[in-house]
């Protein structure tokens, strides 16, 4: 597979304050200049940030670039998402990332959709081929999945469902995700499924997410990284080595592409993006 053939993709969040938009703005001039196939702008739970999804999504392709929003089922209803989807049906929008997602927190109530596989038949219901979807995948295992296998059963329902393409989870264990796509191939889901690349700034940010979702950083990373304590220059130095072997052990052994959680942050990505020679 070509550089030219593989899909390479760039995530935002929704900024909360004008300080916020305008920092997004700012990152987001210097990566369209990498000319990424797409950005997806995350969906907070429960729509919480739908407002500000869709305001980016439009800015975005108002820029003439390719933007796909995500879009969460979880205190959800059928009757809100259909709003959701044909708000974005009416603006054009064509690509869709879809998630479970997580629950507001203080709040009990699920809604009408425990599982994305379920959000995904609900979609492909409501608007047919419309939207391309893609679902999220977890090389080291969702959190919350009792067994490996488990896992991949409800990876396989999503993609049952009528999904398109897989974007991971960050991981730093290129063995894992090779397992991983292994143990799709051999139940028969034959989908491009993307690894998730996650730039390293800080080791306090990147632990508290990777203790959130279930990513695993390496022992040797995480002693390197705790080594340097507040040096910030050399565990910046560190994190784009790391992460820049990994992605192109990724490329050399045929992943289809990589998508890049930014945190609205546009140096790094750049960065490693340049070394890559994408």
């Amino acid at each position: 597979m070509t550089v030219s053939e593989r899909l390479f993709s760039i995530e935002f969040f929704p900024p909360r304050t004008p300080e916020g938009v305008d920092k997004l703005r700012a990152a987001r001039r210097q990566l369209a200049q990498l000319s990424p196939a797409f950005f997806s702008v995350t969906f907070g739970a429960g729509g919480s940030t739908r407002e500000g999804t869709l305001a980016t999504v439009l800015e975005i392709r108002g820029e003439g670039l390719a933007a796909a929003p995500h879009i969460s089922c979880v205190s959800s209803t059928r009757a809100s998402l259909r709003d959701v989807l044909a708000q974005y049906r009416g603006h054009g929008i064509r690509h869709l990332v879809a998630l479970r997602g997580d629950a507001p927190s203080g709040t009990a109530d699920a809604g009408e959709f425990r599982y994305a596989n379920e959000l995904v038949a609900f979609i492909r219901e409501e608007t047919g081929d419309w939207f391309h979807i893609d679902v999220a995948a977890y090389p080291e295992y969702h959190p919350q999945a009792r067994s490996p296998g488990e896992d991949l059963a409800n990876f396989k329902r999503k993609i049952d469902a009528g999904a398109d393409s897989a974007i991971t989870q960050y991981f730093f264990n290129a063995d894992a995700y090779w397992r991983f796509v292994e143990a799709c191939g051999e139940a028969g889901v034959a989908v491009p499924i993307v690894p998730g690349i996650m730039p390293i700034a800080s080791y306090a940010k990147l632990a508290r997410f990777s203790d959130a979702c279930g990513a695993e950083i390496p022992r040797w990373i995480r002693r390197r990284l705790e080594s340097y304590g507040d040096d910030a220059a050399s565990i910046r130095t560190f994190g784009l080595d790391v992460v820049t072997r990994l992605c192109a052990d990724l490329l050399e052994g045929g992943a289809p592409g990589l998508h890049f959680y930014t945190l609205n942050q546009a140096t790094l990505t750049t960065t490693i993006w340049q070394r890559l020679g994408l």
